[in-house]
């Protein structure tokens, strides 16, 4: 990876994504992030947008990318949930977990390209144990995340050689994800969840590879994981 641009970190002021930041941060790795809010961590430059907007992410991810002087990875860790029966819920909240989870991945990966073709450098996209293995009352979330699978392997095609590819699989985590859940949805043991910490070190050690050497896919989760295998 290339250590003179930044990484940049989609969903990068919370959960997964904030616990990324302090990873890089802490090997001394330059850090960007692109959020709906500002990160409240280590210090680091940032873009204020919703991925759910697609042509407000791309210019976000070409700002940054022209200000810090281009990129050296991506990690498109910005994720959402609505729970329930199809029926139940709303078509506006159905389809922004899709635009959210799938198509925010696509955008920012897409406005990225160019600069990670320039310095050799590598997407990692954050899927689910959801994208492998489906649940009931989480078709919007099984659909946006089988899609961020498939998108990623077609994507490592798509770029072999050029760029390098890493589908994230993470389990269920300690953050901020299940709050606000309906009981039914809410974990039944939180110590059977992953610290976001441990994820966001395995996507460091990604990173760390060297230009030849690719990790394609990694299933990170807590050894007692109920959604797998």
């Amino acid at each position: 990876m290339s250590e003179q641009h930044p990484v940049l970190v989609s969903g990068g002021s919370s959960g997964l994504g904030a616990a990324l930041v302090g990873a890089l941060h802490d090997a001394g790795k330059p850090v960007v992030v692109l959020d709906k809010q500002a990160p409240s961590g280590p210090a680091t430059d940032f873009r204020l947008v919703d991925v759910s907007d697609s042509a407000a992410t791309e210019e976000a991810v070409h700002a940054l990318a022209k200000r810090t002087g281009g990129l050296a990875a991506v990690v498109t860790a910005a994720g959402m949930d609505h729970c329930g029966p199809i029926t139940s819920l709303s078509t506006s909240d159905w389809e922004q977990v899709v635009r959210v989870n799938l198509m925010g991945t696509a955008a920012v990966v897409r406005a990225a390209v160019p600069y990670l073709e320039r310095s050799r450098g590598r997407v990692v996209t954050v899927a689910s144990t959801l994208g492998l293995r489906p649940a009931g009352d989480a078709t919007a979330y099984c659909a946006a995340k089988f899609g961020v699978v498939g998108f990623t392997r077609a994507l490592t095609m798509e770029l072999a050689g050029r760029v390098g590819v890493t589908l994230v699989v993470p389990g269920g985590m300690r953050t901020a994800f299940f709050d606000d859940r309906d009981e039914q949805y809410l974990p039944a043991d939180r110590t059977m969840l992953n610290p976001p910490e441990n994820v966001a070190n395995s996507i460091v050690h990604v990173l760390d590879q060297p230009a030849g050497c690719e990790i394609r896919e990694l299933v990170i989760c807590h050894e007692r994981e109920p959604s797998w295998p």
